[in-house]
């Protein structure tokens, strides 16, 4: 996976839980993570994403592998991972073909994510939920603000109820076949498109 550099993030109370990887930026540790973003996207010419796609429960390399392709695809700001080894894992980097190395991955294990929601709350960020709950936003119906945090669940438990109590909003993916569930690299890949698809569309407007 080439070489990765751990960055301190002096700005909030994080600097023990999250590792940093900015692979492009190692000569600059004191940069932060936005910054280093922007100064990605200017080379290769994407949108400055504000969408942070937090994957710390799930387990299976595949399925992170193939989330951080899919982020780095559509231009995410950052993927969360409860363990930064998931990234020497051969079935990881088969299904991410090197995109760890153009995508900011953070480090937050599963007991440290209701801290890391709430802190995220404080700096503006909608929470938001991939789950089938009784109060659930249609996917199709749901406009996502600049500044989200997209929580994944678990392969076979979903999104735990001491989180899902965290969450700003829960949005489900409409569906018409008898198997009710879709892979969880699946959910997340089509709410990271229709997040991308609505930002793309509002800059455009704004134009």
């Amino acid at each position: 996976t080439g070489s990765h550099s751990a960055e301190a993030d002096s700005q909030t109370e994080w600097t023990d839980v999250q590792k940093k990887i900015i692979p492009w930026k190692n000569s600059t540790p004191s940069l932060d993570l936005e910054t280093a973003f922007q100064d990605r996207a200017a080379k290769l010419g994407k949108s400055s994403s504000r969408l942070i796609v937090v994957a710390s429960l799930i387990d299976k390399p595949t399925n992170l592998g193939g989330l951080c392709r899919t982020s780095e695809i559509f231009g995410a700001s950052a993927l969360v991972v409860g363990s930064l080894h998931y990234i020497q894992d051969k079935q990881f980097q088969h299904l991410s073909v090197s995109a760890e190395q153009w995508l900011p991955l953070v480090e937050v294990k599963p007991s440290q994510l209701v801290d890391y929601l709430q802190q995220k709350k404080t700096e503006g960020y909608t929470i938001i939920g991939v789950e089938q709950t009784a109060k659930s936003f249609d996917l199709t119906e749901y406009c996502f603000p600049e500044k989200s945090l997209l929580l994944l669940g678990n392969e076979h438990e979903g999104i735990p109820a001491n989180l899902i109590h965290h969450l700003d909003v829960c949005v489900e993916i409409p569906q018409q076949g008898i198997i009710r569930s879709l892979n969880v690299h699946v959910s997340g890949a089509l709410l990271i498109w229709e997040y991308t698809r609505q930002q793309v569309i509002k800059q455009k407007q704004q134009q």
